[in-house]
């Protein structure tokens, strides 16, 4: 699955997983986050987020 990075804090959102602090369990793919859905670690939203392919 496709990992997402953060371009403020370049915080990784890996879809195995997952964020359970925000309650997104593993498994899920960024694209079925909710739209208010923010980085857990500096708060933006899910438009501050591109394909990670590191």
């Amino acid at each position: 699955m496709q990992k997402y990075i953060c371009t403020i804090c370049d915080y990784i959102y890996d879809p195995e997983i997952g964020d359970e602090d925000s309650g997104i369990a593993p498994g899920t793919p960024f694209e079925e986050l909710p739209e208010d859905w923010e980085c857990p670690d500096c708060g933006v939203h899910k438009e501050d987020f591109e394909p990670y392919n590191g």
